[in-house]
């Protein structure tokens, strides 16, 4: 992605939040405040959704849940696009809810579809060939 430089002005509380941020991160200040202000463009266009740090970086959640956007999207492709039988799959799920995954769908589908790619490689054989200490006692 191309980027530009810009100098702004931000308030010394919000400069020595970020810096807290960098120093349990171990990032740098540019790309902390980088992801903060992309987070804050993709939760002010898709009311609904916020972000949390997951094993693999940041994911779209949907607010008040630990359902990630991608899950639900995945949901919704395995009952072939029909929204009554996702909102039974989810039923304890508001329809704006849903709607707010919908929509952060519609607007970021690269980002989504390349997480549900990534979720169909996981085979048992790759989870415990990752993870060994799962074979532990099942021979």
């Amino acid at each position: 992605m191309e980027t530009v430089q810009k100098s702004i002005r931000i308030p010394r509380q919000t400069a020595e939040a970020i810096e807290k941020i960098v120093q349990e991160s171990g990032r740098d200040f540019s790309s902390i405040t980088k992801d903060l202000l992309e987070e804050s463009i993709k939760m002010r266009r898709c009311p609904g959704i916020v972000f949390t740090e997951g094993v693999k970086g940041k994911r779209a959640k949907i607010a008040g849940t630990g359902i990630e956007v991608w899950e639900v999207i995945a949901t919704l492709k395995s009952v072939d696009g029909d929204f009554k039988r996702l909102e039974n799959a989810y039923h304890w799920l508001t329809n704006q809810q849903l709607r707010s995954a919908l929509g952060y769908y519609h607007a970021f589908r690269a980002e989504i579809e390349n997480l549900i790619d990534r979720n169909r490689q996981w085979r048992p054989e790759k989870l415990l060939a990752q993870h060994p200490f799962l074979n532990v006692g099942l021979s």
